[in-house]
């Protein structure tokens, strides 16, 4: 029983997601011993264990990622934040089952894909269509002046609309190989499919890309 256990109890953990406050299953709390220098595996060990402290530092080390891949899916929005807190959620749930055979961020990845492809087929169930996300934080396209920023709102637009057009499995196919340079491999391992599917969808989803987006290029 790690130390401290006995005495702090148990209590609902929260945790802070896009800066909201995010209430979650009962967790105990034991205090911080110098996460920083530990290896992953041992931080991951410790919060199955009920260290609070241990679970808040991962939610910190990866929720930039786990954002990065559900705004991508979603694009920005009351979906993309609710997909990112149930994301740790399930992650929290399910430490005491990990075995760490994929990497924290690894399994995180699929956590997120899954619950986004979830969403989409939901979005387009009770919607009929797929919002195009407006952000410019979603595309992360930086404004050089005012003068271009209408033009370059207009590009990320076209973009976002191009990718949003996609289904769900060849998006996420496409955000795991492009937008985070995931390996064959890797993205078959997230998606639970054979790495010939994986390339497959990407070379029919490249070529949709670039017959929707030709417009784009500079003449």
């Amino acid at each position: 029983m790690p130390i401290g256990l006995a005495l702090a109890g148990f209590h609902s953990i929260e945790f802070r997601w896009n800066g909201i406050a995010v209430r979650s299953v009962k967790y105990s709390i034991v205090a911080d011993r110098g996460l920083d220098s530990l290896s992953e595996t041992e931080v991951v060990a410790r919060a199955a264990r009920g260290d609070e402290a241990a679970f808040r530092h991962l939610v910190t080390k990866h929720q930039s990622a786990v954002a990065q891949t559900v705004t991508a899916m979603l694009g920005a929005g009351d979906d993309a934040d609710d997909v990112g807190q149930e994301t740790f959620i399930r992650f929290l749930n399910s430490l005491p089952k990990f075995r760490g055979e994929a990497g924290v961020r690894t399994y995180l990845t699929r956590i997120a894909i899954n619950l986004s492809i979830d969403a989409l087929n939901r979005r387009k169930r009770t919607l009929g269509w797929i919002r195009i996300g407006s952000s410019r934080e979603s595309m992360d396209i930086p404004s050089r002046d005012e003068s271009g920023l209408a033009e370059e709102h207009d590009m990320q637009m076209k973009v976002r609309s191009a990718v949003d057009a996609l289904d769900a499995s060849s998006r996420a196919v496409v955000i795991l190989r492009i937008l985070e340079e995931r390996s064959v491999r890797e993205t078959a391992d997230i998606l639970g499919i054979p790495e010939g599917t994986v390339m497959s969808r990407l070379k029919r989803s490249m070529t949709r890309l670039e017959s929707q987006l030709k417009s784009l290029r500079p003449q």
